[in-house]
């Protein structure tokens, strides 16, 4: 999840309405909104969810079950075929991703490989991950298309997912010269064309089981 004021055509600024879900965290001890810091965040310890987008810290709630389930069905196909290929680790939220010093986000799903095992420090990740996949929620969707992808784009992460619940589809972004390029929506026995984990041959409608 991020923290973020936004600016410009894909940003939100910090007097605009946010994302349903997504609260300006206004009574947190610390500095002002639009200077927040890790090290700021870092020592609340409130039990509360954060996450910082140009110095502006937000506060954003627990996930439903079913955000859950699919966040995990997911995470356990990545963490299989990256522990079969000795390739990397997988993380879920909350995990601390430090992207830049004034961006703190916690993503869904966290791919980190082997040589950038420089950037896994105590608590949190220092630096773009591999790969980031966020599920979206209709109240989330807008927050996860705008500002998270604007900021994992100028983090430069190279593979970024979005996963639809609802309708059962993932949406791929591969990062190339510095923008993202989509690799199409994804769905039912399709595969994702993943160039962080090739090979990768999991039908998407597997990655959507439910037991409920």
């Amino acid at each position: 999840m991020l923290v973020g004021a936004m600016k410009g055509k894909n940003m939100m600024t910090t007097t605009e309405k946010q994302p349903p879900l997504l609260t300006l965290a206004g009574g947190a001890p610390g500095p002002q909104q639009g200077h927040w810091t890790y090290s700021d965040y870092a020592a609340l310890d409130d039990g509360q969810r954060y996450e910082i987008m140009n110095g502006v810290l937000l506060m954003t709630p627990a996930p439903s079950w079913n955000h859950q389930e699919v966040t995990l069905e997911i995470a356990t196909h990545l963490r299989a075929y990256l522990r079969t290929n000795i390739l990397g680790g997988v993380f879920v939220a909350p995990i601390d991703v430090e992207l830049t010093p004034k961006g703190v986000v916690q993503p869904d799903i966290v791919v980190l490989l082997k040589q950038n095992r420089h950037k896994l420090r105590e608590k949190h990740i220092v630096g773009a991950p591999d790969m980031v996949v966020e599920v979206a929620t209709p109240a989330t969707a807008p927050y996860d298309r705008l500002n998270k992808y604007e900021a994992y784009r100028q983090a430069g992460v190279p593979e970024y997912w979005i996963v639809d619940p609802n309708e059962r589809t993932i949406e791929a972004f591969l990062w190339e010269n510095g923008d993202y390029r989509s690799l199409g929506i994804f769905s039912g026995k399709d595969t994702i064309p993943s160039q962080i984990l090739p090979g990768l041959d999991v039908p998407v409608e597997t990655l959507f089981f439910s037991v409920w």
